[in-house]
């Protein structure tokens, strides 16, 4: 499995839009990623997550002209884009209807981050289009830590990006489909900072 450097986004984007699936840091952890154009890609996503078809997988955005174009924002889940990501959050919004069934299952929620990385950006960007990303793991297996943890465990990827991780934790899920903001998953974004963004 080749590693790839930051100056190598031309080849990384080739891959994902040949329907490849590959490893990136996000600030979070390690994650894995497909471009969610490709229903292929997604289920090759799939068997290498070894993944129950009824999971959903988060989408990243490049910036939020690319989330508008698959999620209904409303004026508190803009304030809380504009104001955390990209950061450490998933948001949880209503997909617009155009997007295909199999890019969450035919459900009308979507989850989404925000690249949160220059190169990040810059593939998204290449590609014209989100994309998957999940954490770098066999589900209901810890996250890999690292490129060498990648390389042992999820050998069939397609590439990996070297680069750094940030906090260690996965992302903090929002759900800002409702009048209440709830909180789906614990993590580095705290309630209360949200609360008083949306204030």
């Amino acid at each position: 499995m080749k590693i790839y450097k930051n100056t190598e986004i031309d080849k990384l984007a080739n891959i994902l839009k040949n329907d490849g699936v590959i490893a990136v840091p996000t600030d979070t952890v390690y994650g894995l990623c497909a471009c969610i154009n490709s229903k292929k890609a997604k289920e090759k996503l799939d068997r290498i997550k070894y993944r129950l078809e009824n999971k959903i997988f988060p989408v990243m955005c490049a910036d939020l002209n690319q989330i508008n174009s698959i999620a209904n924002i409303d004026e508190k889940s803009k304030k809380i884009i504009i104001e955390i990501m990209p950061g450490p959050i998933t948001i949880m919004l209503e997909k617009k209807k155009y997007v295909p069934d199999y890019v969450n299952n035919g459900l009308k929620l979507i989850a989404i981050r925000m690249a949160t990385s220059k190169p990040l950006k810059e593939l998204i960007k290449k590609i014209e289009s989100p994309l998957f990303m999940t954490s770098a793991n066999i589900s209901g297996e810890p996250v890999c830590k690292n490129i060498e943890e990648i390389e042992k465990n999820i050998p069939n990827l397609d590439g990996i990006l070297e680069g750094n991780t940030s906090y260690g934790q996965a992302s903090t899920i929002v759900d800002c489909t409702s009048d209440k903001i709830k909180i789906i998953r614990e993590g580095p974004i705290k309630l209360e900072r949200i609360k008083k963004i949306i204030m």
